[in-house]
């Protein structure tokens, strides 16, 4: 009667569905707390569940920040007659022994050293200055394969790792050239050049020879033994002058091995335009080869840039789904891996009570079961 009594006071409220007619078609059912047991394997199964979503959710929020990139070429459209090239060297000579020219494919004759800025300096300030490194080799002199990317060495496509916004941002920053560092006293053994020229665009020649030599010319033929074209360059752009960007000859150092010793630089100058959230700058790229050798006495030494414009423009475009977009693949890829270890936790619990019936089967019947000795009836 007991037995009876407790059953008619079980409470009901944990069998079947109570409340209004559309709580009928919940598809999420609840159990009460004191129905649902929690076990160690549940909570391995949250542990790596949980990990493995956010590691989905840190890689699906990466990729929307860095958005996907576009190249495409196109003829560049309109005609335009000028070209900046932006210039920082320091050349191992005195200021007054050197001659700074440009000459293009027009004809002209640019007396570059009436342009450009040049300050007496000592050649030590400079080449103990990190991040400088030989052209085609990385700051510890390994070659560069252009095989992946160098931490924080690297150089792609002449600007280094930055992705699209961060060109863009960092090129809108207001251009700034760094002071020479002071003398303190020392006697200047070298001389910087640094500034931004207009020159036409069309190729040309850009060239730092010794005074007295590489053009007819009066005044002072400086001597022989004067020579040394070693040099360093932490800025060589075409167009703006965006100090920010890193291009392919920024900080480069290249050593003459003898008094008559000529460098050249063959590059190929491409205008870019690089577009990101409605904004955009214009700038350019370019590919370069180094060529460098002692000479003879009858060929006149230097610095040579020799560059020509490319008659395309690349566009580098980044395009960023929305942050609604974003919000929906964050839900789908979480989504999938909760049903995902949902179904892998039940396959789990599964095999392990199959596993269990078998190591029961295999250790023979028990005395409690129906049928044996504690149930035998009395004749």
């Amino acid at each position: 009667m007991n037995g009876y009594d407790e059953k008619r006071h079980l409470d009901e409220d944990a069998f079947g569905a109570k409340g209004s007619i559309v709580s009928a078609f919940d598809a999420f059912p609840k159990s009460k707390p004191q129905y649902v047991t929690r076990t160690t394997a549940g909570g391995k199964w949250t542990v790596f569940v949980a990990l493995v979503s956010f590691i989905l959710f840190w890689s699906e929020a990466s990729r929307w920040w860095r958005g996907s990139e576009s190249h495409t070429f196109a003829v560049e459209k309109g005609v335009s007659h000028a070209l900046d090239i932006n210039l920082d060297i320091v050349v191992k000579m005195k200021c007054q022994d050197i001659h700074i020219n440009v000459q293009d494919a027009a004809g002209d004759r640019i007396l570059a050293a009436s342009r450009l800025h040049r300050d007496p300096t000592v050649w030590q300030h400079w080449v103990d200055n990190k991040g400088i490194h030989k052209l085609g080799r990385d700051a510890q002199g390994k070659v560069v394969t252009g095989e992946g990317y160098m931490q924080g060495q690297g150089h792609d496509e002449g600007f280094g790792e930055e992705h699209v916004h961060d060109i863009v941002s960092l090129g809108r920053r207001k251009a700034k050239w760094a002071r020479t560092p002071r003398l303190w006293g020392a006697t200047p053994d070298s001389c910087r050049v640094f500034g931004s020229l207009e020159l036409n665009k069309v190729q040309g020649d850009f060239h730092i020879t010794a005074k007295g030599h590489g053009y007819m010319e009066f005044g002072q033929h400086l001597d022989h033994s004067a020579f040394n074209f070693s040099h360093i360059i932490s800025e060589l752009s075409f167009g703006p002058f965006l100090p920010s960007l890193v291009n392919p000859l920024d900080q480069t150092v290249n050593i003459a091995s003898a008094n008559f010793h000529k460098f050249q630089y063959f590059i190929s100058v491409v205008p870019t335009v690089y577009s990101s959230s409605g904004k955009s700058i214009v700038t350019n790229q370019y590919a370069v080869t180094e060529q460098s050798q002692e000479v003879t006495e009858r060929i006149i030494p230097g610095i040579f840039v020799k560059y020509d414009i490319e008659p395309i423009l690349l566009n580098i475009e980044e395009e960023r789904d929305s942050f609604l977009v974003f919000i929906i693949k964050v839900v789908n890829v979480i989504s999938g891996a909760l049903v995902a270890g949902h179904w892998g936790y039940r396959i789990s619990d599964w095999c392990q009570e199959v596993w269990g019936k078998r190591r029961r089967r295999a250790g023979g019947p028990s005395e409690g079961m129906l049928g044996g000795k504690g149930h035998e009836r009395d004749d």
